[in-house]
């Protein structure tokens, strides 16, 4: 089943790229003949991003190929099943142990022992499945441990899922890096980090013999230091630079003023996008048109060539403006922001094993198995679902210009970095927060039943000793009052 399920992702991101590879098989490395003047930090670019579909898949059918030599049962869940029909078998039997409390217990343990294993069965028919999921489900719902983790993952699910899908634009927009720069960072820094997390919240977890209170607290800490981490992130980013008549600043640019209507009588149209900066007063302009530009100029480099625009009436004293977006004067804060973003997920990675650990200890043996699916299915359905939407949609609400098509809105081309900074740390920072909370729930639940396992061992201490006194075994009375 898992090979079958590999095979069809590796198909999906085939037939994903397999058009643009079929139309544009030769193109996906150079321009056309006549030549596009596009960098890859132009907001229009949009590079070859279907390749990454064709090599994804290829690695995921080859990884698909060990899957199906496995065989049908394996060896080891054979033997637990045998011995778990044998026990089945003798604690269904009549059997007097000569005492009427042990007969007692065993009758009454016996159904529940049936019951798991029916569950367990590997030859459950669907029906029978259905009708017992239900209960299960219930009975795994109400374990107060096994709900706050499940929550907790949520949580830590929803703001993962939020930064592996807008974190590369996040970045291309704060820092003006470009696509492929800012997908590179998160592969090379925050993805070996969170692996590290894993393994080292997993290696203490066996090296430590974490019980579950301990293991709270592990996950209690890692994320509370991840959250930590998060607060300088919120003053790490600059404001968006000055967009000729769309974002005033005032007294910024009082040579703006100059030429209130300058490009009136050019008749730019509002649809069309081509940005071009003014280097020395960082001003951006929609096109070289609202710059008031006669004339073109292109400068060949070594490497790549730029393109100018001169004669342009807009901009004070008439210098030309270079193609292209401004630049970001906070591009050197990337790597530092990375670095903190990449100890948060180390972080926040610790509390992956332990978290699994204590639904493991918590739930019923029989249900061990329906309650990790259920986990799976809930982060599924309430993180990986909504979260890009609820990220998608707060993103959408620090936009500044929308460009627009057939009179509708479309892409939106300016952001406001300050509110689009915190608003997305901010909701990153909203479920650390929670999944926090969930942990500490957690810790204080496991500190009242310790607590109260205490006082009915205590409780339960004086009929021992007075069946002893009964019995004969004790011989001083005072020590038993002790």
């Amino acid at each position: 089943m898992i090979g079958c399920g590999a095979i069809l992702v590796a198909l999906a991101g085939l037939l994903m790229a397999l058009p643009h590879f079929i139309s544009e098989p030769y193109r996906f490395d150079n321009t056309s003949p006549g030549g596009i003047n596009l960098t890859s930090k132009d907001p229009r670019w949009v590079g070859a991003w279907w390749l990454g579909f064709l090599i994804s898949a290829g690695v995921v059918a080859l990884a698909a190929v060990p899957y199906f030599f496995f065989p049908r049962e394996m060896p080891k869940e054979k033997h637990e099943l045998r011995f778990r029909r044998r026990v089945l078998a003798v604690s269904a039997s009549p059997v007097s142990k000569g005492e009427d409390s042990s007969s007692e217990q065993s009758t009454e343990v016996s159904p529940e022992k049936k019951a798991g294993l029916a569950q367990i069965a590997p030859n459950l028919t669907v029906v029978q499945f259905i009708k017992v999921f239900p209960r299960v489900l219930l009975r795994t719902l109400r374990h107060p441990i096994f709900l706050l983790v499940v929550l907790s993952q949520v949580c830590t699910s929803s703001m993962v899922a939020g930064m592996a899908t807008f974190l590369p634009k996040f970045l291309e927009r704060q820092f003006s890096v470009t696509a492929s720069f800012a997908n590179l960072l998160i592969g090379c820094v925050t993805i070996p980090l969170a692996i590290m997390g894993i393994v080292t919240g997993g290696f203490l977890v066996k090296r430590l013999r974490l019980g579950p209170m301990r293991c709270s607290i592990l996950c209690l800490l890692g994320m509370l230091f991840c959250l930590l981490l998060s607060l300088p992130l919120f003053f790490m980013g600059c404001s968006t630079h000055h967009i000729a008549g769309i974002i005033h600043q005032p007294g910024a640019q009082p040579g703006l003023e100059r030429f209130p209507g300058c490009m009136e009588p050019c008749s730019c149209p509002s649809d069309d996008f081509n940005p071009v900066c003014e280097p020395s007063s960082r001003v951006e302009y929609l096109t070289p048109c609202h710059a008031g530009c006669t004339s073109r100029m292109v400068q060949d480099a070594l490497d790549k060539s730029q393109v100018f625009y001169t004669n342009c009436s807009c901009v004070a004293g008439g210098s030309p403006v270079l193609a292209g977006s401004c630049d970001s004067a906070c591009s050197h804060l990337v790597l530092p922001f990375m670095i903190l973003v990449g100890l948060g997920a180390t972080l926040a990675s610790v509390t992956h094993t332990p978290s699994f650990m204590l639904i493991l200890r918590g739930v019923k043996k029989e249900d061990k198995t329906l309650a990790v699916g259920i986990q799976f299915m809930l982060q599924r359905v309430l993180a990986w679902m909504p979260s890009p939407v609820i990220h998608g949609t707060a993103i959408d609400t620090t936009c500044v210009h929308w460009a627009q098509s057939c009179g509708r809105r479309a892409v939106c081309r300016y952001y406001d970095n300050d509110l689009l900074r915190n608003r997305f740390i901010g909701l990153q920072f909203f479920f650390k927060t929670s999944s926090l909370a969930c942990f500490a729930l957690i810790l204080a639940i496991l500190r009242q039943q310790n607590k109260e396992e205490g006082t009915k061992a205590t409780v339960s201490s004086p009929g021992l000793q007075q069946q002893l006194l009964a019995s004969g075994r004790e011989k001083k009375p005072e020590e038993s009052r002790v």
